[in-house]
């Protein structure tokens, strides 16, 4: 029996393409313009105008593994510049089929003298909003495209823009967006990966680039949410204006640097730890009054199903005790250990100072 030669569906893709749809019609100012497709060698497209994209990390396994089995279907929008081809849509297609050692992709022309750029972009952030969307940053580099490279004005960009990219039309949150674009590469991915809240974003813009950067060796490794970080911004803010110090200095302390030292404790353990010496220097009376306690509730030698407690912050009179048992023989056991803390000098020091 004879077998089946081998299909290149890369090939039948691309054949099926241009048999499907020969031609294509850009419609400008409401006339219909039919523009063929056709190869256009890759050499000849200018691969570092960037005037149309707003791409940031972007995820390729996909859309690579797509092309790589079946070949390009869609098009790429091009326009003729001088001797070369300007991309409008499709960076991520041309860089894929390039890397994969591609010469040549499928393309839609436009005319060199197409010079609308704002409709343009408006076709390029259509095409993917409806294939694939935006990432936060990605949004705010197309929403600081459209206020500082096409001139909209603030309120049309919050009215008209702010709900394409489904965000609230609210100057705060276009001023929120528009502030990530200065920020570093490392924050911005930092931002993406951690999926910062809106509020801890503006926080973070407020501070400098050194400080920033500083901020980012520090909360890297620790695994933080939204309130734990909400948290360290605020102990960090609050030490820098009252000890009148930059943050990356106040981060040079060896109370932190010893909580970034210790490699053996999992990011959450660290994480605590890094609160801990936070608040230690945010409130270095409570600190020192929480360690002195601690030092001598470990002289106590109390059981481990035994808990003495200060009041929340030192703020109120008593202390107070929590156990637990589970048989009358460990109550018993319990109350007879309890009454023996009367003779001891750690605990009735911890009395009168909670009195």
């Amino acid at each position: 029996m004879e077998r089946p030669a081998k299909r290149d569906l890369r090939l039948e893709a691309e054949s099926f393409a241009l048999s499907l749809i020969p031609q294509t019609s850009i419609v400008h100012q409401g006339t219909a313009e039919m523009k063929t497709i056709q190869k256009i060698p890759i050499s000849h497209i200018d691969l570092t105008d960037e005037t149309f994209s707003v791409n940031f990390m972007l995820d390729l396994d996909r859309l690579r593994s797509s092309i790589e089995e079946i070949g390009l279907i869609q098009p790429v929008l091009l326009r003729k510049k001088q001797d070369e081809y300007q991309i409008v849509c499709g960076f991520r297609r041309i860089f894929i089929v390039k890397e994969i050692g591609g010469s040549d992709i499928l393309s839609i022309v436009l005319d060199e003298d197409e010079n609308d750029d704002l409709r343009l972009f408006f076709t390029s952030l259509h095409e993917n909003l409806t294939t694939r969307g935006f990432n936060t940053i990605e949004k705010a580099i197309a929403l600081d495209k459209l206020v500082h490279q096409f001139h909209i004005d603030s309120f049309t960009v919050i009215k008209k823009y702010l709900p394409l990219f489904d965000l609230e039309a609210d100057e705060k949150i276009l001023n929120t967006y528009l502030s990530l674009i200065p920020m570093e590469d490392e924050i911005k991915r930092y931002v993406l990966k951690e999926e910062v809240s809106r509020t801890n974003i503006r926080r973070i813009s407020g501070l400098s680039s050194k400080d920033r950067m500083a901020l980012l060796s520090l909360i890297s490794p620790l695994k933080l949410g939204e309130n734990r970080l909400r948290e360290i911004l605020t102990f960090l803010e609050e030490i820098a204006l009252r000890d009148h110090l930059k943050i990356r200095e106040i981060l040079k302390r060896p109370e932190i640097q010893v909580v970034l030292s210790h490699q053996d404790l999992t990011p959450s353990q660290r994480a605590d730890r890094m609160k801990k010496a936070l608040l230690g220097l945010r409130y270095p009376r409570m600190h020192n009054m929480e360690t002195k306690f601690e030092k001598k509730r470990r002289e106590l030698s109390l059981p481990t199903n035994v808990s003495l407690l200060h009041q929340p912050f030192f703020e109120g009179k008593g202390l107070k005790m929590e156990f637990h048992f589970e048989t009358v023989e460990e109550y018993r056991s319990m109350l007879s250990t309890l009454s023996k803390l009367t003779d001891k000098r750690e605990f009735k020091e911890m009395v009168l100072e909670n009195m």
